[in-house]
């Protein structure tokens, strides 16, 4: 009997632009606390109300000078007010210098700041007086009101994922609140009879052919750093009634349902005809290693997303397919993968003929050194490095060649 002739794989660009192309931004919007806000995407513009700075003021400890009371060097000039930070000075009186200090108001008729240790004081008079040791330029070392920030201006743009930076910009312009994308309701579950849940079993105790389950768990963490609301629903079955039913439960509250394994085609993986039998599917196969399975569909209004079963495999396959998807239902205006280029000190002979993602780590030397062990099921090289290479199918490797690095940095925030 002949078998069926297989479908090429598919190339990982052309996978990812069909998931993004259904991947609509989720309707609703929160407001949430600025502090509470890390992570989350932006659903409107932030615009500025004031200027920040306020008004002129100082960047550093010093004496606030008009520079045409300035002769020469060593000058000696009566110090007419002290300005700290949060007062409102006087304006400056002519032919007299004001002590001021870091983030203080300019006084109207300064233009210029000396910092204190071009500066000597001068004891023993009843008014202080100062001596300029070194003659400023206009404008020296005044912060310009509007510099950072000008009333009107878009600060944060609708889209944006927000970080410390950009919490720290919007509580500069008073806001204590922020308009962000609701959050994607995920539920999550992985199939297989093998698999066994870490502490149900002692590690002397586990029969054979049992693993742990750990993909549950960093696919867990993932889905929470890409701002997700995750329902685990634990381990399913390898059995055809019980993957219907938690599709079917999980595509009632859900916007996405994620599974890890089960989406090949053996007589015990079950997703493909579940979901097939609830919704629609897309069953791809994906020209990439580790993570060749994977696979898309719909289940009422929830998408489907398919993760193969393989540790690695699985971890790959969210980093650069599931994680863009989330991003872009929060609509994110930034979803893809972003590469330097950096040097490989390691020599890659036997190249795939899939686009790879090989996990290395940076060295001391700035380039780039490669785990002894690439299987999709070493999950200790993914800890073991800091990052992917990006690497063209069939493209060999030799030390010193510039090759597209993804950090983990880029990657996992």
């Amino acid at each position: 009997m002949t078998e069926p002739k297989r479908s090429p794989l598919l190339p990982l660009d052309d996978a990812l632009a069909r998931l993004l192309a259904v991947a609509a931004p989720l309707p609703g919007v929160e407001s949430v606390a600025v502090g509470d806000a890390d992570g989350r995407v932006l659903a409107q513009d932030v615009v500025s109300a004031l200027h920040v700075p306020p008004q002129d003021n100082s960047s550093m400890d010093g004496y606030a000078v008009c520079c045409a009371d300035l002769g020469a060097p060593g000058v000696l000039l009566p110090v007419s007010q002290r300005i700290p930070a949060g007062a409102s000075g006087a304006p400056l009186q002519s032919g007299t210098v004001a002590r001021i200090f870091t983030g203080a108001p300019v006084p109207q008729g300064a233009d210029a700041i000396v910092m204190q240790e071009d500066c000597t004081s001068v004891e023993g008079t009843s008014t202080p007086q100062v001596q300029i040791n070194v003659l400023p330029t206009p404008g020296q070392y005044i912060r310009r009101a509007g510099e950072d920030v000008a009333r009107g201006d878009v600060v944060l743009a609708s889209g944006q994922r927000l970080g410390p930076a950009e919490l720290g910009l919007a509580a500069s312009i008073g806001l204590a609140s922020l308009n962000v994308a609701r959050r994607p309701r995920v539920a999550l579950f992985s199939t297989g009879d093998e698999l066994v849940m870490p502490g149900t079993v002692a590690p002397q105790d586990m029969p054979p052919g049992a693993i742990y389950n750990s993909n549950r768990f960093f696919l867990s963490a993932l889905l929470r750093r890409m701002g997700c609301e995750v329902t685990d629903l634990g381990i399913v079955p390898d059995q055809r009634e019980a993957t219907v039913q938690a599709l079917r439960d999980a595509a009632q509250s859900h916007d996405v349902i994620l599974t890890s394994g089960g989406v090949s085609v053996g007589e015990e993986d079950h997703i493909k005809p579940a979901v097939q039998l609830l919704g629609t599917l897309d069953h791809w196969q994906i020209a990439i290693k580790p993570g060749k399975p994977f696979a898309h569909g719909r289940i009422g209004a929830a998408h489907f997303l398919g993760l193969p079963g393989n540790p690695v495999s699985s971890f790959v396959t969210f980093l650069v397919l599931v994680r863009p998807f989330l991003l872009q239902l929060q609509g994110a205006r930034q979803v893809a993968i972003k590469t330097v280029a950096a040097r490989a000190d390691f020599t890659w002979a036997r190249p795939d003929k899939r686009r790879e993602f090989l996990r290395v780590r940076r060295n001391d030397q700035g380039g780039l050194d490669l785990f002894s062990n690439q299987s999709s099921g070493v999950l200790t090289s993914a800890v073991w490095g800091d990052g992917l290479i990006d690497n063209p199918p069939g493209c060999a490797i030799a030390a010193g060649d510039t090759v597209r690095f993804v950090p983990f940095s880029e990657l996992l925030t």
